[in-house]
């Protein structure tokens, strides 16, 4: 039987990255040094979709870093998530899988550590009273950011929902056109603003 090769989107290759380090993988021999360098197509393959969303989460969660760690390499299991909404609210639970990709956050299901080291479990929270979509805070006292993304900023085609209905409708060629204007949404965001602080925004907590 033959196999499909995957064959994903080549701007997901061009978007930004987010490195950090892991004491885990470094105790259990996982990664030298501990560095894992996570690309944007490792949270599509997480989510199983891309979309402004999981794009949106991505780069939240490498500004909330850079913004923490400045010259450092962020410590992943070293940041305590908090999301504003319910965990069960509108995409909360895609943007919080998203981040937690990088940042090893988990809730009461997470790694228990080891000798009470490592551990991820309860660095993951929901329903969070705080000003932004997202709260990162070191848990070594380094300090706290929130973030948040305006990605009414960044418009789709205007000619997109009408392909939508079309490709629900099972229609080839909407399909082909709803998914391409789709992805250019995302590619946009990803590669023309993921540094832009009108889209992007964050602030010390």
């Amino acid at each position: 039987m033959t196999m499909s090769a995957e064959m994903l989107p080549a701007f997901y290759a061009q978007s930004p990255r987010i490195r950090v380090r892991d004491p885990l993988a470094t105790f259990l021999g996982a990664a030298e040094g501990g560095v894992f360098d996570y690309g944007y197509d490792d949270a599509v393959r997480l989510a199983g979709h891309s979309c402004p969303t999981v794009a949106s989460a991505w780069l939240l969660t490498r500004a909330g870093l850079a913004d923490l760690y400045r010259e450092e390499l962020p410590e992943r299991g070293g940041v305590l998530v908090e999301l504003r909404d319910a965990a069960d609210a509108g995409v909360t639970g895609v943007v919080a899988r998203v981040v937690s990709l990088p940042t090893g956050a988990a809730g009461d299901d997470g790694f228990k550590g080891i000798a009470g080291r490592f551990v991820r479990r309860g660095l993951l929270h929901f329903e969070a009273r705080i000003a932004g979509e997202l709260r990162f805070t070191r848990t070594d006292g380094g300090g706290a950011v929130d973030v948040e993304a305006h990605l009414e900023r960044v418009p789709g085609d205007p000619q997109m929902r009408q392909a939508m209905m079309g490709a629900l409708a099972e229609d080839a060629a909407s399909l082909a056109a709803f998914g391409a204007m789709w992805q250019e949404r995302v590619r946009r965001l990803l590669l023309e603003h993921a540094d832009d602080p009108d889209v992007i925004v964050v602030r010390r907590a």
